[in-house]
């Protein structure tokens, strides 16, 4: 029975074009939640992790639109509250794709956090999206008001807030048992709550963990066969929107060090991947496996997707 960790983004949940309804999210993971179910079906034990940055920028926006009238609410507290919503509708329609196929499969849902460092040199900069994108002047407007925002891969402006290193999983041994019990357990979601220990206490800060760093980082600890990261591409690909672009199947460590330190993969989505996925294999995972939803079965079984290891 291989032992897995599939990630993927809160972008799968909420896609283009769309609003990000409850409905809409639940049909977004209903699709999911199927090719999650055959992996298991085939002798997979999971721990599945999600993004949330759609999600964390609704709510993020919920509340500045309601400040006169609730009180707002800090940001690892929203991530907390993505954590328990997304795990929930995971768990209801993964449960019910086993009905469907006549099985009865319980999961657990645990809302982590994870420790980082209050120096942290990202907290003095600001990298990671979250949120819905917009326009220009919009964004405008809010770095008047101090806000951090970029120019996202030409997609639009998003809003970015500092993105720690994630420094230890505090639920490990939850999580473990769980798994152990279940065989799917949801966790780590959105990066995880951000906490640092201050006065020898937990304390949750306002930033966004990048879900496939912590991923890579619960997929070591947990002892797992294989990190799977999915994306909205099929392969890793080598001098991307050039030419000469091309599909790679399969990288060395070495190799993936080396096209990092040369830029091949940018800075955006990719390039984190890339590097959680490198984390984890030189921290002696077995294997980690870059691909789309549509094609994780094939690229666990070996026949798709761009693989890297030792």
């Amino acid at each position: 029975m291989d032992k897995l960790l599939i990630a993927f983004g809160g972008n799968a949940i909420i896609r283009a074009g769309q609003m990000g309804t409850y409905e809409e999210q639940l049909e977004n993971i209903r699709s999911c939640c199927s090719q999650l179910a055959e992996l298991y079906e085939q002798g997979c034990s999971m721990v599945i992790t999600h993004g949330n940055g759609p999600q964390v920028g609704n709510i993020l926006i919920q509340n500045e639109s309601a400040a006169e009238q609730i009180p707002v609410q800090p940001l690892h507290s929203c991530v907390a509250q993505t954590q328990g919503q997304l795990g929930y509708m995971l768990q209801c329609e993964l449960e019910n794709e086993f009905r469907q196929r006549g099985k009865a499969v319980q999961t657990a849902a645990i809302v982590t956090r994870v420790l980082v460092d209050s120096s942290d040199e990202a907290f003095s900069r600001c990298t990671k999206p979250i949120g819905p994108f917009f326009s220009e002047q919009y964004a405008k407007e809010k770095m008047e008001q101090g806000e951090t925002w970029i120019n996202d891969s030409g997609r639009g402006w998003r809003r970015v807030v500092p993105s720690p290193q994630p420094i230890k999983i505090l639920e490990l041994e939850i999580i473990k048992h769980a798994l152990e019990h279940c065989g799917l357990v949801i966790a780590v979601g959105g990066g995880g709550v951000p906490v640092v220990e201050k006065n020898n206490q937990l304390v949750g800060i306002d930033a966004v963990i990048d879900k496939d760093l912590a991923s890579a980082l619960l997929a070591r600890d947990l002892g797992l066969d294989a990190l799977v990261l999915l994306t909205d591409v099929s392969n890793v690909k080598l001098n991307f929107g050039q030419l000469n672009e091309q599909d790679v199947d399969h990288l060395t460590a070495a190799e993936t060090e080396r096209y990092l330190s040369e830029g091949q993969f940018g800075t955006g989505s990719m390039a984190p991947k890339i590097q959680a996925a490198l984390d984890f294999v030189k921290a002696g995972g077995k294997r980690a496996i870059i691909t789309s939803l549509t094609e994780v079965n094939e690229a666990v079984k070996g026949r798709a997707g761009t693989v890297i290891t030792r």
